[in-house]
């Protein structure tokens, strides 16, 4: 995940991060899990299902890619980075066609939050996760003590982001970087980060060979982009070194100070799961209203609050809308939104942090029976609510806050349930 710290998980930081992975965007992929076919078998990398997508074709770059690293090795040397040291992480260093290739890819379907949650707290990955707290308890007694967050959301983190340590991405991180600086979508986050890695470098804490990661720059256990990494990564083993990489001390202790400084709150909840009452107004389920568990209490939203003060202000999250589950959100779940900027993501890592912790699956059943609108539905849905006066926003097929609202406008115009989620059947009513 990129942080969005770096926002941030590119949470939208892969943070966390992921940024650069349109995490914002589209229902996010887990980190894939390892299994084994039979007792003693070599384990097999389970990948998320495939999808169609549609490359955006982005206009040549005006400079050759030498002149543009002349230019930025300028850049870059002012900026206090060793000649010796940049032309040593430059060496041999041309445009990815692969990063250039991701990078303009847009998913035509994505997976629905129901599929993304059971690869994402499948028993394998719990089973897992709950070895490795046993594994690690001092570590994480540690660094419970010094960040103030609790260990189940930490490994949850560390299963979703490179499968507690398995899948941190093999791409050099100076080639793809410079591929994306040079002729990505966004060049100049991408020349930060790129100066950003090479500071790491300096830095002492990871050779030229070492700084490896995703095809978005997003690195080790963890996946902090390189921004984040520089405000954020900690030493907790001692060794004089911020080693995300090689070192689970490290990487779950950056990861709990990122939380930290996101606002993770001790010992409260990220949210629990509700029951919603007959006639509920669903309009109410929106990000900007928020309100005290006391408060939607009285609305007759009812669940069990562990770890929560009546106090305590969240939201309501609908995230297949009326006809699946209900959430009630709160500072923490925000903590993990800066993460890694996705509702499927920190609602997995939430979910799959319980059940690390002996909770059970949701009381709830998702609509299985409704499939979510693929990206040109999304952008139909947006262009025909604006014909309408209802002003989604720019119509990108992203269902963000504006365009939610505009649905929830559409569908009390219809009398029917505002809960601004899109489905066909409302697609087809637009029509």
């Amino acid at each position: 995940m990129f942080h969005l710290s770096a926002n941030g998980r590119l949470s939208c930081l892969l943070a966390g991060a992921v940024l650069f992975l349109g995490a914002c965007a589209e229902t996010p992929n887990p980190a894939p899990e390892l299994v084994s076919s039979k007792p003693g078998a070599q384990p097999q990398r389970i990948e998320p299902s495939s999808a169609q997508v549609q490359i955006a074709v982005q206009p040549a770059p005006a400079l050759n890619f030498a002149d543009w690293r002349d230019r930025f090795r300028i850049k870059a040397l002012r900026a206090g980075i060793d000649a010796q040291l940049f032309d040593q992480a430059f060496a041999g260093i041309a445009p990815d066609l692969s990063v250039v290739k991701a990078d303009g890819a847009q998913p035509e379907f994505t997976r629905p939050v129901w599929e993304y949650l059971e690869g994402a707290i499948s028993q394998v990955r719990v089973r897992k996760g709950q070895a490795l707290l046993a594994e690690h308890a001092a570590t994480l007694d540690a660094i419970e003590q010094r960040y103030g967050v609790d260990r189940e959301t930490l490994v949850a983190i560390w299963g979703m982001e490179s499968s507690f340590g398995q899948f941190m991405g093999e791409q050099s991180v100076i080639r793809s970087l410079a591929t994306l600086a040079y002729e990505g979508r966004r060049p100049q986050f991408a020349e930060d980060q790129l100066l950003a890695a090479l500071q790491i470098l300096q830095s002492g804490d990871i050779s030229v060979g070492g700084l490896r990661g995703s095809w978005a720059g997003a690195m080790g256990q963890t996946q902090f982009i390189p921004t984040t990494y520089l405000t954020h990564a900690v030493d907790f083993d001692g060794d004089g070194r911020r080693d995300i990489w090689n070192s689970s001390a490290d990487a779950l202790a950056s990861a709990a100070h990122y939380l930290q400084a996101s606002g993770w709150q001790k010992g409260r909840a990220w949210g629990i799961q509700v029951a919603l009452p007959s006639g509920f107004d669903y309009a109410l389920a929106d990000t900007e209203i928020r309100k005290t568990y006391s408060e939607w209490y009285g609305y007759g939203v009812k669940g069990t609050p562990t770890n929560v003060d009546p106090n305590d202000t969240g939201y309501l999250l609908l995230p297949a809308g009326h006809r699946g589950p209900a959430f009630l959100v709160f500072r923490n779940f925000g903590a993990i939104l800066k993460y890694n900027n996705s509702s499927s993501y920190a609602l997995a890592v939430g979910l799959l942090g319980q059940r690390l912790n002996g909770g059970g699956p949701l009381l709830a059943n998702w609509p299985k029976d409704e499939r979510p609108l693929g990206r040109s539905e999304r952008i139909e849905l947006q262009e025909g609510l604006t014909a309408k006066g209802y002003e989604p926003g720019v119509a990108d097929g992203i269902i963000g806050a504006n365009t939610r609202r505009a649905v929830r406008a559409f569908q009390q115009s219809l009398g029917l349930p505002a809960d601004g989620y899109p489905t066909p059947a409302l697609l087809q009513q637009l029509r």
